[in-house]
């Protein structure tokens, strides 16, 4: 067979957006050929960008209708709020081009969409056609049939992914052409700018982090009794504790310091001084609507405060209005110098705590802006949190070493008890069975955002019910699975993967929970066993896998040559 017939395939969990123009027959009717498609690729350059914007794949055009494909060729752990985020987008952007399409051909258009996540099989050739074969795309395109002018409907599997990002309507079941059984559904009303899809539940009792935390609160003791800037990265993996730990420390600050936060966002447009947005506004007590006027008076207050006459204000001003939407940009090192001047007047009043989350998904101009901060802040206490994922470590290997003001704290997953301590605090004084507590730990592994995600997909499945006070089962245990929103973290992170390291994660998986090196190896084509061993240090280093030191850590090492 030659080589342009070879045909790749992968299973992978994606979301799918269907979006088709309602009452095309009509528009063809009132318009010539040439108008027709002179409109329709004005509309279809408008949607491709929109999906590529939000990282998205436009799988095909049909007639009207447009197929994207948000998963493809990599798995994001958003991809189901990014597809969401675009359909509200495009709906939004439809009115300014109805105003277009009405000034040049006298008409206007409305589209429906249907969008739903699940499991499909990608083929992909080597010239880069792909076909998306799967249920996911089926449901997506009834959903899209279903779905009234104007309307966005999605799956239910996809509105669990985005649920705490969405206003939406529960449609009730839908009986789709195909689908044995009806099929839930919501109708998509608003999209919130810039919240995730889930969130922790922030009042969850902190469980077996007390040296952690008291490792935070000695750091800014320091910061505070030494007047100087401290810096410390907690580090962990999605879920493990890190958002949870923090506002720990910052709710019990209380009157201590002023605090402020900023995360950064995994894409989009403009998004590099985006936390520093964030800390900018709250320091100034403005909101996005306010004019430059108030943000300019307001900048040149807090730094002109206290300083001598002929003080730079302005000029900090001047730096900072750009970061706010206002005026040109300045140049880099004096942005990076404005931001310093204002933490610094502000810390002059008393300790500031500024909180980045989510660093590991920093533009490598933010990260330099942290570190500048840290090396130049002198004379006020300031203690800088950042939280990031062992990610980070892969683009900055040497983030923040060799400081004397950076500390680094790793959080690992809670052990047993503690995990049953977790549970039982979440569902607070009522009593959950032992065998269900058991369970749920042990699909969680010690993850505390993993516990949550469990518990709640078994009440909202019915297979944990609360009763007179008490919980019960009502369901079958044995069968508890990994919610989509963990399948959705897990999955994203192993499609970063190198591929010979993928490649070890998926050998692995077919000896079992627990697998050693030579199995591995036995398993791996004669050309890759060599680095095998490799593989596996960088995918302890990542804490993808937990090593056995008595089995597999101990095959490790003596497969490089060190044990």
């Amino acid at each position: 067979m030659s080589e342009h017939h070879v045909t790749t395939e992968a299973r992978k969990v994606v979301t799918v957006l269907f979006s088709d123009i309602q009452g095309s027959t009509q528009l063809g009717e009132a318009l010539d050929p040439e108008s027709l498609r002179d409109m329709m690729s004005r509309y279809f350059s408008e949607v491709r960008s929109i999906i590529e914007r939000h990282e998205g794949v436009v799988e095909k055009f049909i007639g009207d209708a447009v197929m994207a494909v948000f998963g493809l060729p990599h798995v994001h752990e958003d991809d189901a709020l990014r597809a969401v985020r675009a359909a509200d987008e495009v709906r939004t952007r439809l009115a300014a081009l109805n105003d277009e399409f009405t000034a040049i051909w006298g008409v206007t258009v409305s589209v429906r969409t249907g969008i739903n996540t699940g499991e499909i099989l990608a083929r992909e050739r080597p010239r880069g056609e792909s076909i998306v074969l799967g249920d996911a795309v089926n449901v997506a395109a009834r959903l899209e049939q279903e779905a009234e002018p104007g309307e966005i409907l999605i799956g239910d599997a996809t509105y669990r992914l985005v649920q705490d990002a969405v206003t939406a309507e529960d449609t009730g079941p839908l009986t789709l052409k195909g689908k044995a059984a009806p099929v839930p559904a919501w109708r998509l009303l608003r999209v919130a700018a810039h919240a995730p899809g889930w969130s922790r539940r922030l009042d969850s009792p902190l469980v077996g982090r007390r040296r952690e935390l008291a490792e935070l609160e000695r750091a800014f003791g320091r910061a505070a009794d030494h007047r100087t800037c401290e810096l410390v990265t907690v580090m962990g993996p999605a879920g493990v504790g890190k958002s949870r730990l923090t506002a720990e420390l910052l709710s019990g600050l209380g009157a201590h310091a002023r605090v402020l936060q900023g995360r950064c966002l995994p894409y989009g447009e403009g998004i590099t001084f985006w936390p520093m947005v964030s800390v900018l506004m709250q320091a100034l007590d403005i909101g996005e609507r306010d004019p430059e006027s108030e943000a300019r008076r307001r900048m040149c207050e807090l730094v002109a405060e206290d300083s001598a006459p002929g003080d730079d204000a302005a000029r900090v001003a001047d730096a900072l209005a750009p970061l706010l939407g206002f005026g040109a940009g300045r140049g880099i090192q004096e942005t990076y110098w404005a931001v310093r001047r204002l933490l610094e007047r502000l810390a002059a009043r008393g300790p500031v705590v500024v909180a980045f989350d989510d660093i590991h998904w920093a533009e490598p101009t933010f990260l330099d802006l942290v570190e500048y901060l840290g090396d130049w802040i002198r004379s006020v206490p300031v203690l800088m949190v950042c939280q990031a994922r062992p990610e980070l470590l892969e683009i900055r290997p040497a983030w923040l070493t060799a400081k004397e003001n950076a500390s680094l704290i790793a959080l690992r997953p809670l052990n047993a008890p503690e995990s049953d301590t977790l549970i039982r605090g979440l569902v607070g004084d009522a009593e959950l069975p032992r065998e269900a507590r058991a369970r749920i730990a042990a699909v969680g592994e010690g993850n505390p955002l993993f516990v949550e995600e469990i518990l709640r997909m078994l009440v909202d499945h019915g297979v944990l019910e609360s009763r007179d006070g008490r919980w019960s089962v009502a369901g079958d245990l044995s069968g508890v699975t990994i919610p989509p929103t963990i399948h959705a973290l897990i999955t994203a992170r192993l499609d970063r993967l190198e591929p010979a390291q993928r490649a070890v994660v998926e050998r692995g998986s077919v000896v079992g929970r627990s697998f050693w090196w030579g199995a591995v190896a036995a398993l791996s084509p004669p050309a890759g066993r060599a680095g095998v061993a490799a593989s596996l240090q960088a995918l302890v280093r990542k804490d993808l896998i937990e090593p056995d030191r008595n089995v597999m850590w101990q095959a490790v090492r003596a497969a490089t040559g060190r044990g």
